[in-house]
């Protein structure tokens, strides 16, 4: 039996979660950079520990003084990517009060953080951002949506949390 999970991808504007959805959906990465606008919304199969999965991906727009994520659009969710830059110390401040709003939306929902960018990690301000995720003890993983690395693993992690958390 086919178990259906919705993700959703979250993260401030520009740190490249529609990226991440392409890397991982398309196994592609496009340079061009285009702003979501809304929700977009991705399927992907795989099997995991045996399990068939459809993960039904919905890439939010990025979060900015703008725009906010709607709890409307987390409904549902049976777990969260949460994308940070690791070149952007800012972002991970926009991680962590998403963070917190959607866990009041949601409850405890299964969540892992994304750095992205690994591939700038010259440019990463790293000793910061990587102390301050140590201190949130999040599940994290580097990414990059540039060369691939991580990105399967970050969703892999995140399933085998949903998958644990519905057999509880």
């Amino acid at each position: 039996m086919i178990e259906k999970k919705k993700i959703c991808m979250v993260g401030a504007c520009g740190v490249g979660k529609t990226s991440l959805v392409r890397r991982f959906v398309e196994s592609i990465f496009d340079e061009s950079y285009q702003t979501t606008i809304g929700v977009k919304i991705d399927k992907k199969d795989l099997e995991l520990d045996g399990r068939e999965v459809t993960l039904v991906i919905w890439d939010m727009a990025g979060e900015d003084e703008f725009a906010q994520v709607r709890a409307s659009h987390l409904r549902g969710a049976s777990g969260y990517l949460l994308v940070a830059d690791g070149s952007r110390r800012s972002t991970l401040a926009t991680a962590r009060s998403l963070e917190q709003r959607i866990r009041t939306a949601l409850g405890p929902v299964p969540f892992i953080l994304l750095v992205n960018k690994s591939d700038l990690v010259d440019e990463w301000e790293s000793d910061d951002v990587l102390a301050e995720i140590e201190r949130l003890g999040w599940p994290n993983i580097r990414t990059s949506a540039k060369t691939g690395v991580g990105v399967d693993a970050g969703v892999q992690q995140l399933v085998a949390r949903m998958l644990e958390a519905t057999h509880d």
